[in-house]
């Protein structure tokens, strides 16, 4: 049981805010922790809560949590604007209504121990105690018998004392079995109401519309939070001071923007904003005309969408170097495997898979850390990379079956499983089915796309995986990543005998990574299918300085084999070339 203290008094001040705030802190903060510590969210009750645990020791330390992301939060705020909780936790019988409400003793007493309960603390009862006294990082202080409003017995309570630093590293540390990274360190963003600059207040809905279109994008993406609609459009029509609104809606990132009309054209511009320095990372303006309405507006939400993601990551990754350089917590780590991840070297992605299993050996129930051991292994078998281990194969569709064991829904994480099985394990009709699922969740996400794309590629649809390749250039055309898209296409086209095209489109994804083998394979195989055996020794004699060893069995090994035909081209021709058979 839990409920903000002086809630009368901070709605009297400013109610929007108050309520803005306190819908941020569930959606951001709360909620997430209760859903990761397996709890369930009863019954709100105005400035309260009532949450089922499915056991004590998880409800103590997802209280411990989420006190610790308050003090964090409220750090530089008034008094008179800080939100702070009690909370109560009583272990005891209950009775569910019909609805899914608990009624009860157990949880009346846990409301009264809320209420006898410091500000900012955490009251517990005996029986509570007794469960988590040895096996929680908290001191326990005896607030001896209490007697209880409208509790037959007097009952001996207990206040929790904690380091809001130590609960963050318990969390790093896998006791609180998280399947994500340590939820403080999560981005967060919210979408500000864009201005209408046009002097015209029927502007609005379009303005508001796109906003709404945007957030629900941006939603869709699980590697950072996104504040609801109702929680920031509190500031429509005011002056906005971007940094003093991150801080009160607890995001680390904003996005703003404005919207004019001129006649029959329409000018939406749109910028992201780092909430704690209100440096600008990223602007983008968009033109179209007004009878296009509906069409520019799923352009610009698509824009924002696709570019906004990998902006945070990049942001992230050089706040991780910049702010905690060395932390071995398993988001830094993460943080710091996805440059090594598309480096696109055997070097790299050793150093990536090393850094991963440190990290699961912190969190190894970790979803996104497992689909990107995962990830890293099943790659390194595809470009035929020395082994790391005693059987990759193996290790790869176990990382993979664990990773979507604890996916918990989430798409980017689902659809790395997925190309594991598919692509290494060779599960694939799974593999399909999984990559799919991904898709429809997020058809924004880069990733996820490129992944549909490779995986029609060898076990599906030619022309689907050409349509997720070309979506995968509209959202991304020359980002990091790229190779794998642009030489993605080169190989449908190695498929449909359109040598001459697969050699333009490898061309293409060279000028971007010169290091990615698969590109070598297509501009090798496709001089030797057009007689160019010239160019297509040069270009083998390139690749083999860049990866010695090299053999078309190593090669044929790591790539999937359901459909022979889509490898048939691409193999002739690097034996034409004079590639060693073994």
């Amino acid at each position: 049981m839990s409920d903000v203290v002086g809630y009368g008094k901070l709605t009297s001040v400013d109610e929007e805010r108050t309520l803005a705030r306190l819908r941020a802190l569930r959606s951001d903060l709360i909620d997430p922790l209760v859903t990761v510590h397996h709890g369930r969210v009863v019954k709100r009750t105005g400035d309260g809560a009532i949450v089922e645990f499915r056991s004590v020791i998880d409800a103590v330390r997802c209280a411990i949590e989420v006190q610790s992301g308050m003090v964090e939060r409220n750090v530089g705020l008034p008094p008179e604007r800080r939100i702070e909780f009690r909370i109560g936790i009583h272990l005891g019988d209950v009775v569910e209504e019909t609805d899914g409400d608990l009624m009860g003793e157990g949880v009346n007493i846990a409301a009264r121990l809320e209420g006898i309960c410091e500000v900012g603390g955490i009251c517990v009862s005996e029986d509570a105690y007794r469960q988590v006294r040895d096996k929680v990082k908290g001191r326990f202080v005896d607030l001896g018998e209490q007697v209880l409003k409208n509790i037959a017995r007097p009952m001996r309570a207990y206040q929790v004392k904690f380091d809001p630093g130590g609960a963050k590293a318990e969390a790093a540390s896998g006791e609180a079995r998280s399947a994500r990274p340590a939820l403080p360190d999560k981005p967060s963003l919210a979408v500000l109401p864009f201005q209408n600059m046009s002097g015209d207040t029927e502007q609005d809905y379009f303005a508001d519309g796109i906003v709404e279109d945007i957030i629900t994008a941006l939603s869709r993406f699980t590697s950072f939070a996104v504040v609801a609609r109702n929680s920031s459009f509190v500031y429509k029509g005011r002056a906005v001071d971007v940094r003093q609104a991150a801080k009160e809606l607890d995001v680390r990132y904003m996005l703003e923007g404005s919207v004019r009309r001129a006649g029959d054209r329409l000018k939406i511009t749109a910028q992201l904003v780092d909430g704690g320095s209100g440096a600008h990372l990223w602007a983008q303006h968009f033109n179209g005309a007004l009878d296009e309405v509906f069409d520019f507006q799923d352009r610009i939400t698509e824009g924002v969408a696709t570019v906004i993601e990998p902006l945070i990551q990049i942001a992230e990754i050089e706040r991780s170097r910049r702010e905690r350089p060395g932390s071995v917590a398993a988001y830094d780590i993460y943080l710091q495997v996805l440059p090594k991840l598309n480096g696109e070297s055997a070097k790299d992605n050793a150093e990536a898979y090393a850094l991963l299993t440190k990290a699961l050996a912190l969190e190894p129930d970790n979803g996104l850390i497992l689909a990107q051991a995962a990830y890293a292994l099943g790659h390194r078998i595809g470009m035929g990379w020395p082994s790391l281990g005693p059987d990759d194969l193996q290790k790869c569709i176990e990382l993979a079956r664990r990773g979507l064991e604890h996916a918990a829904g989430d798409p980017t994480v689902i659809a790395h499983c997925g190309m594991s099985l598919l692509h290494t394990g060779h599960e694939y009709d799974w593999g399909m089915a999984v990559i799919h699922s991904a898709a429809e969740a997020n058809p924004n996400d880069l990733l996820i796309v490129t992944a549909a794309g490779i995986a029609n590629l060898h076990s599906g649809s030619i022309e689907d995986a050409l349509a997720y390749f070309h979506r995968a250039i509209r959202l991304n055309p020359r980002g990091p990543g790229a190779q794998k898209w642009l030489t993605g296409i080169a190989h449908a086209h190695m498929i449909l005998g359109n040598y001459a095209e697969a050699l333009a489109w490898a061309t293409r994804s060279l000028a971007l990574n010169s290091h990615f083998d698969a590109t070598y394979w297509m501009l090798i195989a496709g001089h030797a299918q057009l007689g160019r055996m010239e160019e297509a020794r040069s270009w083998l004699a390139k690749f083999l300085a860049l990866k010695p060893g090299i053999s078309v069995a190593r090669i044929k090994a790591g790539q999937p084999d359901k459909d022979p035909t889509r490898l048939a081209a691409i193999l002739e021709g690097l034996r034409l070339a004079g590639l060693e058979e073994g």
